[in-house]
């Protein structure tokens, strides 16, 4: 996840264009259209602070001989027993109304769609319909829908939610297991921002859906200033921001979708002070980035941005887990990389889980983009980043492999032979 510090940026158009692209939504060319995610602050707990409950392990990476350490939110999978090794957080979500010339784009209506969503009800991981194929990667078609099959054999016929599935397989911590990590979630009332002039305008996919398009700097600095001026939004907890088709420029870089991040939440703490973990998510209207008919970055809609957020939280809740350097050819937009960030490297990559009606009509040109599922997003697990093989530390990938262990959640159904052994480096 590349971190972009929260200082006032040039949208892609031009600040001296925003007038007139608010007046009549620019289309962006999709060539210009990348879906990215941030990171915002970052913090050193000690063992006493209070913040979300999460533990401390270090794995050695055969590789560079270097052990790593890192922190991850719940229970420790290596030593937990029982119910100890079960571990919920409260998800504070918090829809933000967004207005930009005019446009009112409203987190409050994607909020029950996003509530129903595999994220947080429960749904069986044993399988899935749909998933990423390579398509003619990397030239396009790219990243479009296949076959879906086998996802967590482990966990077949049991009901989780979408974080806990991932945490359970990431450990190999499925099936009769009592691990888990659960999201409890409270709703609070809608926040109406008004972006700008200088600082947003509209732009529309060439499906000819209309987004929000907001300067990330401006955006990252009033997320932080909300942190501090909400009553209920408490350290132990996760403060959830909600849009609805609102992405982020900084500088040529389009688009942002989502971040996730951490501050210290007490001026003076003597090294102690409390530490409040976040996220922001955008719900992705079907037609922003996908392409009709399971074409092209079809998984990239609805929950896809905030799939990814929540899973980097709980691998990366402090923003300071460093690894050895990676990169990907699957997300080159995140360059050489050493950031435990497990959504980076498969962005675009995904499957389809649970019954979607929000939004499932025709695209604006006629087109369709949607398919009646949710799309969350494929998740890379610790053992590729520290370059483990055999890995014997996640499920089993759903055929017998050589290297024992799936280095994604979705495993077999990864397309990508990057991601059937552990990262590569940068060279």
């Amino acid at each position: 996840m590349k971190h972009i510090p929260l200082l006032a940026g040039v949208l892609l158009f031009g600040l001296g264009g925003i007038a007139t692209a608010q007046a009549q939504p620019q289309t962006i060319p999709d060539s210009q259209l990348k879906a990215l995610s941030t990171t915002v602050g970052g913090a050193n707990p000690l063992p006493t602070t209070r913040t979300v409950q999460h533990w401390f392990g270090s794995t050695l990476d055969p590789h560079d001989g270097i052990t790593y350490g890192y922190n991850m939110v719940g229970a420790n999978p290596n030593s937990c027993t029982g119910s100890a090794c079960s571990a919920a957080v409260t998800a504070d979500i918090i829809p933000l109304n967004v207005v930009v010339a005019g446009r009112t784009f409203s987190g409050e209506d994607v909020l029950p769609a996003t509530l129903a969503s595999p994220q947080f009800v429960l749904s069986d991981y044993g399988s899935t319909p749909f998933a990423t194929a390579a398509g003619a990667f990397p030239n396009l078609p790219a990243f479009i829908r296949g076959p879906g099959g086998v996802l967590s054999q482990g966990d077949a016929g049991l009901q989780l939610q979408l974080q806990d599935a991932t945490m359970r397989a990431q450990f190999n911590k499925t099936g009769s297991s009592p691990y888990h990590l659960r999201l409890n979630t409270v709703t609070h009332n809608a926040i109406t921002i008004v972006v700008p002039s200088a600082k947003g305008t509209l732009l529309q996919s060439g499906r000819g859906v209309v987004f929000a398009a907001v300067d990330y700097g401006w955006w990252g600095n009033r997320i932080v200033n909300l942190l501090g001026s909400l009553g209920y939004v408490d350290p132990t907890n996760l403060p959830i921001f909600l849009t609805n088709d609102v992405l982020l420029f900084s500088g040529a870089n389009c688009c942002t979708i989502g971040f996730h991040g951490a501050k210290n939440a007490a001026a003076n703490g003597q090294g102690n002070q409390p530490v409040q973990t976040f996220a922001w998510a955008s719900y992705l209207s079907p037609g922003i980035y996908a392409r009709p008919n399971g074409g092209t970055d079809w998984a990239v809609q609805d929950i896809h941005p905030l799939s990814h957020e929540i899973a980097e939280w709980a691998d990366d809740p402090f923003v300071n887990n460093l690894v050895e350097p990676w990169l990907t050819p699957t997300a080159p937009q995140y360059g050489c990389t050493n950031i435990l960030e497990t959504g980076d490297p498969v962005v675009g990559i995904g499957f389809a889980k649970g019954t979607n009606t929000f939004e499932q009509g025709p695209n604006p040109d006629g087109t369709q983009s949607a398919d009646g599922y949710y799309h969350p997003e494929d998740e890379v697990n610790l053992p590729w980043f520290v370059r483990l093989a055999p890995n014997l530390i996640s499920e089993p990938t759903q055929s017998p492999s050589t290297n024992v262990g799936r280095y994604t959640l979705m495993g077999d159904l990864n397309p990508f032979p990057g991601f059937r052994q552990p990262a590569t480096g940068c060279q």
